[in-house]
């Protein structure tokens, strides 16, 4: 017997799904394009995971990779995040690549410099979902994703699960990736500014709220507003280097929203931060990668309606990590 019960079937194609322990956490999916998650009758997320469309350049462009939307606390269809277009179109909510990955494919040709972060040619394509389920805390999904080469074949597959909660009225977001190569060796790599995992927040913030962005930091605590600090070679410190939390406070129709960031010890080090005014924020680091030890990462975000203290940011990263 199927897990879920399907509560309504809608003439265009959604579908409300909620595993049968709890009506608390709802999935609703329109086949081919996204997915959403429901609390009580709040909507929390947003995953797209509609396969990659190349009929036109714009179309291309929509589709190249999965990602994630939060919506705006009790909103019908606006998010906090960023979705395609707009400055940098390439950065996508919660997203996932890497700029510069090399590897050798079974034929023994080596490919160099093959990207996931901008799309240009390589891209993600979500194959399947192989969990979906709800409890009485939390919302669940795992999505199978091929990353393509830009010869067209997928040099790796990866799955990645997400877990959406509410808390208070903050939502808790796990992230959780395995990524496994299809191929003898795979390198990846890229820089802080592209690639790692990473959070865009609403187009809105580029065009009207980049002086009211601000960053909360372990070392230096509460930043000002409209500056960042980013990692180089020349500057590589305990201020962007291997942090295991960070915060960042953007502007969205003129409400604040904090997003705390954290990091596991157990991801890949050295992870390299970088920050932009216009609310784009994560961490980098390059690995080495095989079939019998693939990349698993774990990091947690914290998404609030309204301003955080550096210090509640590090008591949620210490009890993140003693998880």
């Amino acid at each position: 017997m199927n897990r879920f019960t399907i509560l309504v079937a809608l003439s265009f194609g959604v579908s409300l799904l909620a595993s049968t322990a709890s009506a608390e956490y709802v999935w609703e999916k329109e086949d081919g394009k996204h997915l959403d998650l429901r609390y009580k009758t709040r909507l929390i997320a947003r995953y797209m995971f509609e396969p990659i469309d190349e009929s036109s350049k714009e179309r291309r462009e929509e589709t190249y990779k999965p990602f994630c939307h939060i919506y705006k606390w009790w909103s019908k269809d606006h998010f906090v995040t960023k979705g395609a277009g707009g400055k940098f179109p390439h950065h996508r909510g919660i997203f996932y690549g890497f700029s510069r990955i090399s590897y050798t494919d079974n034929e023994g040709k080596d490919h160099s410099k093959v990207d996931t972060w901008h799309c240009r040619m390589a891209h993600q394509v979500h194959r399947e979902f192989t969990e979906m389920e709800t409890d009485e805390e939390s919302g669940t999904f795992t999505s199978k994703i091929d990353w393509i080469g830009d010869d067209g074949n997928a040099f790796a597959t990866e799955l990645r699960t997400m877990r959406f909660s509410v808390l208070n009225s903050d939502v808790v977001v796990d992230f959780n990736s395995t990524l496994t190569p299809l191929v003898p060796r795979l390198k990846l790599d890229g820089d802080p500014q592209h690639a790692g995992f990473q959070f865009r927040a609403s187009n809105e913030v580029s065009e009207l709220g980049t002086k009211s962005t601000y960053y909360l930091r372990p070392v230096s605590g509460k930043g000002k507003p409209g500056s960042s600090i980013n990692w180089s070679a020349k500057t590589d410190t305990e201020a962007t280097r291997d942090l295991a939390w960070k915060g960042m406070c953007f502007t969205v129709e003129k409400k604040q929203y904090t997003v705390a960031y954290l990091d596991s010890p157990s991801n890949p080090k050295p992870a390299r931060y970088s920050e932009r005014d216009y609310g784009r924020f994560g961490s980098y680091f390059s690995a080495e990668v095989s079939k019998e030890k693939p990349l698993e990462v774990h990091y947690r975000l914290v998404i609030r309606e309204g301003e955080m203290e550096p210090d509640e940011i590090a008591a949620l990263s210490d009890a993140f990590t003693k998880e």
